[in-house]
């Protein structure tokens, strides 16, 4: 009788199946990535930006969010919803003098539509907007506050470019991405100075 022999298992193509079925579950599984909060930030004063070294308090917006997520806009108890009107109120109140600028005087805000009231900021080139925040102030909270204030500047110049361009400020930006003419700059750069972004942000209280 012929001696039976044991059949071997060929084992030399497991490996390539194993590594076909790791880069198929590499491909296939999807992971969890933190990506964080879009947060664009303050705008960089400019070089030629005239800030008055003594600051008027009427000039400057007290905007403070205590440890409970307590909004108060001068010394006011207030909802988040709120910060874009009186933002926008504050800096476009136009009852003074702009500052100062190559040696010549102030001049009244001829484009603002405030109440030009004596005790607001005399001007948008002037108006501060301070944002003071707790150590136990949320994150999600105080990001809320920056965006309604980054909306009441963006609102104001959309408003100045509509009366005088016949057209958005976003849509200026969007033209000025795509082709990146000299002339739409120069818009652009009218809008920002009009009403520039002066932001303060102290240390937060302990």
């Amino acid at each position: 009788m012929a001696r039976r022999q044991n059949s071997e298992i060929n084992a030399g193509s497991m490996a390539d199946i194993a590594f076909l079925l790791l880069i198929f579950f590499l491909v296939t599984t999807t992971m969890d990535v933190d990506s964080g909060i879009a947060r664009k930030l303050p705008e960089k004063t400019p070089p030629d930006q005239n800030i008055d070294i003594i600051v008027k308090e009427k000039n400057v917006l007290d905007i403070v969010v205590n440890r409970n997520n307590q909004l108060l806009v001068e010394n006011e108890f207030v909802q988040v919803t709120d910060v874009k009107r009186l933002t926008m109120q504050f800096i476009d109140n136009g009852g003074g003098l702009s500052a100062p600028k190559d040696g010549k005087p102030g001049e009244p805000c001829d484009y603002c539509n405030g109440n030009k009231l004596p005790t607001s900021s005399d001007h948008p080139t002037k108006a501060v907007i301070s944002l003071q925040s707790d150590r136990g102030t949320t994150y999600g909270m105080y990001v809320s506050i920056q965006n309604e204030i980054e909306g009441a500047y963006n609102e104001l110049r959309n408003k100045l470019a509509l009366k005088k361009y016949k057209r958005s400020y976003k849509d200026l930006l969007d033209d000025y991405k795509n082709n990146g003419s000299e002339s739409l700059k120069n818009k652009i750069d009218f809008l920002k100075d009009s009403y520039p972004q002066i932001i303060s942000e102290p240390e937060p209280i302990k």
